[in-house]
């Protein structure tokens, strides 16, 4: 046991010369392992058949696929958004547009054996919500070229969830989601949705960059899995209307870097990271809002993209590298290093774990971007841990 621990240890250690170039052949080989068997079955119209459920979930049955679909396809949009090119990684990311849009007619068209639940419960408006962050992270691709009725099939999907009532949670930004989604796409919304979620975020402030998930404060990781990606997605749609509900962003936006730079330095030097609060099965999805605001081009100063980039690399690699990771057939299992039952909660099911891929979202960067081609520089807690001097870090103050 002792040697194969050691071995383990020895496995996932981040390169110390790794390029940006191999950091990206990596993450993309990561993206196509965790997203294929999602994408392919439910092309297929055989997601319901293939997706396993674990032990103790079949209370899950009606949601999990849509989870998975989902939560994937939010991670995966940035990165299909950059459309095909002659390249290997451009001829897989075509295949995947392909496959994606196949996806997505499957899973809403009332005739498809893959239609998915999108009212049944109070779980689809989740995964409708992070089916919503997709289309509008990559509409070019996954909603213009469909026919008109494939659009209509998803707006009605879509409008399903309206039926379900949010908790006074993080939950009011997937109604928002929704709606700013079916705005984007179709120019009408309900706005009382998405004005309700960023008036009780903004009264749920807590500072420092964090907001509580509802009034109080949860030490978890849901600032990044939702609320600050989530808050983002939808004020952009208000500012591309041009509501005055976008009038929040710049706000918004500084403290979303502030979180980002918390974010950054919550990376150990050994690319581990504290495993904390709800929702840890979801694995490096807890990144999000770092990957998403390297992805915009939004990071903060203190955390330079090359930094950033080799961060998170080493929190993919210590990740992809734990055994149990996969079931043999391809799918992911219960664990935030490799299988961990024991920490899964009464929520969780496969499909959930389909999460993590939105830890991938600075992927939507072109592989010529500085991100990926500047040289490789250590993230903050490996510059304090190997004894430099590093400028003292403050709390963002401004409401």
């Amino acid at each position: 046991m002792r040697v194969a621990i050691c071995l383990f240890v020895a496995s996932v250690l981040p390169l110390s010369a790794q390029t940006g170039r191999e950091d990206r052949e990596f993450t993309v080989k990561t993206l196509d392992r965790i997203a294929k068997p999602v994408i392919e079955s439910l092309a297929e119209g055989k997601l319901k058949k293939e997706l396993p459920l674990g032990s103790g979930e079949k209370d899950r049955a009606d949601s999990t696929h849509l989870e998975a679909f989902g939560r994937t396809m939010a991670g995966i949009s940035p990165w299909l958004a950059l459309g095909p090119d002659s390249t290997p990684e451009g001829n897989l990311r075509a295949r995947y547009i392909t496959l994606s849009r196949k996806a997505l007619v499957m899973a809403t068209d009332p005739q498809s054996p893959d239609r998915m639940n999108f009212s049944k419960g109070g779980q689809p408006l989740v995964d409708a919500a992070f089916l919503s962050q997709a289309l509008l992270q990559a509409p070019e691709q996954l909603w213009t070229p469909l026919k008109d009725a494939e659009k209509a099939n998803v707006i009605a999907a879509l409008k399903e969830t309206r039926a379900i009532k949010p908790y006074e949670s993080n939950w009011l930004l997937f109604s928002a989601l929704v709606e700013a989604a079916i705005w984007s796409l179709t120019g009408e919304c309900e706005i009382a949705p998405i004005q309700r979620a960023l008036e009780k975020h903004e009264e749920w402030y807590l500072g420092d960059g964090i907001y509580g998930d509802g009034p109080e404060f949860h030490a978890d990781y849901y600032n990044s899995f939702v609320i600050q990606p989530a808050m983002l997605a939808v004020l952009e749609v208000c500012r591309d209307k041009k509501h005055d509900l976008g009038n929040r962003w710049p706000r918004v936006l500084a403290r979303a870097k502030r979180y980002a730079a918390v974010q950054e330095r919550l990376v150990s030097p050994e690319g581990t990271y504290p495993v904390i609060g709800r929702s840890s099965a979801y694995r490096f999805g807890a990144f999000q809002h770092l990957a998403m605001m390297a992805w915009r081009k939004e990071l903060p100063e203190e955390s330079p993209p090359a930094a950033v980039r080799g961060a998170l690399t080493a929190v993919i690699r210590r990740t992809m590298a734990a055994p149990g990771t996969f079931d043999k057939q391809g799918w992911l299992q219960v664990g935030a290093v490799g299988h961990q039952p024991s920490i899964r909660e009464g929520y969780i099911s496969t499909g959930s774990l389909y999460l993590c891929l939105a830890g991938l979202q600075h992927l939507g960067l072109p592989a010529d971007d500085p991100f990926w081609t500047a040289p490789a520089v250590p993230w903050t807690q490996k510059r304090i841990w190997a004894g430099e001097d590093v400028k003292a870090d403050h709390a963002y103050e401004t409401k």
